[in-house]
C-alpha cells in the first residue's frame, strides 16, 4: 500500500470537543474468581477507541490501554503516527487474567469487532496507521493462527487480509485517548454511528 497520511474521523471528534502464554480453557463470567495472574495481548483494529471499548467489556479482561505498535519510532505521539511514516499501527494492549479468559477467546472476539477484508484501514478511518493485525509472541502465535484459520473459513482466504504479526514494542498513547468511549459516551456514540461500524460488521460477519 502506498504510504500516505491517515484520514481519521477520530481527529475530527477530538477537535470538536510482556507477551502472554496461551491457556487452553478458562472459566468466564463476572462470578469467576480473579486468580491474580496477568498476561497481555496486543491487537490493532483501526481506531483504538473502539478496540479498547470492545475488550474492556469482556469478563476476565483487567485493563485495555490504547497506544501504538509495530513501528520504527520510539515513544511516538498520536500526531506523528497519523501523519504517517512511523510504521506504527493504532493498537490496544489487553491485560487479562488467564484463569478467567483465554488468549484464544480474545483473538476470536477480535476478529468479529473488525472488518478483516479492508487492507487500507477500518470503517471511516483510512490510512496506514489504521491497518489491522494481531501482534503475537512466539507462544501466542500458534493459537492466533488457529483462530485466524477459523475466521478465514467463514469469510474466504481471498478476502481476509488481517495478518498475525510478530510481537512488537507497545507504546501507550496520550492520556486523553485512554478510556475515551467510557468517559465520552455521547461523542463516541456519534463517531461510531457516523462511521457505520455496526452495519459494516453485520455485512461482514452476519448477525
Amino acid at each position: 500500500m502506498p504510504r500516505r497520511a491517515a484520514f481519521s474521523l477520530l481527529a475530527l471528534v477530538l477537535a470538536a470537543g510482556s507477551s502472554g502464554t496461551p491457556a487452553e480453557s478458562a472459566p468466564t463470567g463476572p462470578q469467576a474468581r480473579d486468580s491474580g495472574r496477568r498476561e497481555v495481548a496486543v491487537f490493532a483494529g483501526g481506531c483504538f477507541w473502539s478496540v479498547e471499548a470492545n475488550f474492556e467489556q469482556m469478563p476476565g479482561v483487567v485493563a485495555a490501554v490504547s497506544g501504538f505498535a509495530g513501528g520504527r519510532v520510539a515513544n511516538p505521539t498520536y500526531d506523528q503516527v497519523v501523519r504517517g511514516g512511523t510504521g506504527h499501527l493504532e493498537a490496544v494492549q489487553v491485560t487479562y487474567d488467564p484463569a478467567r479468559i483465554t488468549y484464544r477467546q480474545l483473538v476470536d472476539r477480535f476478529w468479529r469487532t473488525i472488518d478483516p477484508t479492508d487492507p487500507d484501514g477500518q470503517f471511516c478511518d483510512q490510512g496506514e496507521s489504521y491497518a489491522t493485525a494481531v501482534f503475537a509472541s512466539a507462544a501466542q502465535r500458534p493459537v492466533a493462527e488457529a483462530s485466524r484459520r477459523a475466521a478465514v473459513a467463514q469469510i474466504g482466504a481471498a478476502r481476509f487480509v488481517t495478518p498475525v504479526r510478530d510481537a512488537a514494542r507497545f507504546w501507550p498513547a496520550e492520556a486523553y485517548h485512554q478510556d475515551f468511549a467510557r468517559l465520552n459516551p455521547v461523542r463516541y456514540a456519534g463517531y461510531s454511528r457516523f462511521c457505520g461500524r455496526g452495519a459494516r460488521l453485520r455485512a461482514v460477519w452476519g448477525t
